[in-house]
């Protein structure tokens, strides 16, 4: 993907509502940034792969852990599936699945946080030729401190910033669903999210799905595939208003602010 769609939902959900509330607080964005940079600078090149570190451990000021208390575990999957978002873009190879963990630090200021990373097995065993041997504790910390000490200011609520909410749709002849979770099933069985009364249909025909800030429509080897604003396509980014030919039924997908 051209865009860092991760990227941009962690900074349009949480810098644009936080950012003026917390302006001297270490904010997620900056966090996605630096744990990027730091699986960049510990990638390890093989005869055939490029391996990069899968667990991340961030170290936050007491005052920091304390801000994310609300939504820590939904800001650690984000971050995680960023890594894994960032690592597929530049062909990395990865052990695991990227783990992040947030811990504690009082020697650390407000604003300040340290990343340490390592490689770590999925469970023991010999590495296979050219493999990073897995490393027993983290290495060195890296540790980012703010530039510059900004002005405190009051915390301001969402309507007060201007948070707009988003509506995402798929509407076809005589029927509406609302995209209100990662993937969406479309197809003829009763199974599905979507289901068309479409002999052309397969039962599991397609999905939409949601990555990071972005939508996709995806075939899931249907019996007559799917058209995109009438490119047969098996894969494609959905933009509002977008027309999809689902075997003889048009669905049109509507994103809409509220």
């Amino acid at each position: 993907m051209v865009l860092r769609s991760i990227e941009q939902k962690i900074e349009a959900l949480f810098e644009g509502m936080f950012g003026r509330a917390f302006r001297a607080n270490v904010q997620p964005i900056e966090l996605a940034r630096k744990l990027t940079k730091e699986m960049d600078d510990h990638r390890n090149v093989s005869v055939s792969r490029v391996y990069a570190p899968n667990e991340y451990s961030v170290y936050l000021s007491p005052e920091d852990r304390a801000q994310f208390e609300s939504y820590e575990q939904s800001l650690v999957e984000e971050l995680q599936i960023h890594l894994a978002e960032h690592a597929r873009r530049e062909g990395y190879a990865l052990l695991t699945s990227p783990k992040v963990l947030l811990e504690t630090d009082p020697d650390l200021d407000l604003g300040e946080f340290g990343i340490a990373v390592r490689m770590t097995q999925p469970e023991r065993r010999a590495p296979s030729p050219g493999e990073p041997s897995p490393q027993a504790e983290p290495g060195h910390t890296m540790i980012y401190r703010p530039k510059a000490a900004p002005e405190p200011t009051q915390a301001v609520t969402p309507g007060e910033l201007g948070v707009e909410q988003e509506r995402v749709t798929l509407r076809w002849d005589g029927g509406r669903r609302d995209v209100d979770k990662r993937r969406v099933l479309i197809g003829r069985s009763k199974e599905c999210d979507v289901q068309l009364s479409d002999s052309n249909v397969s039962r599991r025909h397609a999905e939409v799905r949601q990555e990071g800030a972005s939508y996709w429509i995806v075939d899931l080897d249907s019996t007559n595939g799917i058209e995109v604003n009438g490119r047969r396509l098996k894969r494609a980014k959905l933009e509002d208003g977008d027309r999809l030919v689902i075997g003889e039924t048009e669905v049109v997908f509507r994103r809409e602010r509220t």
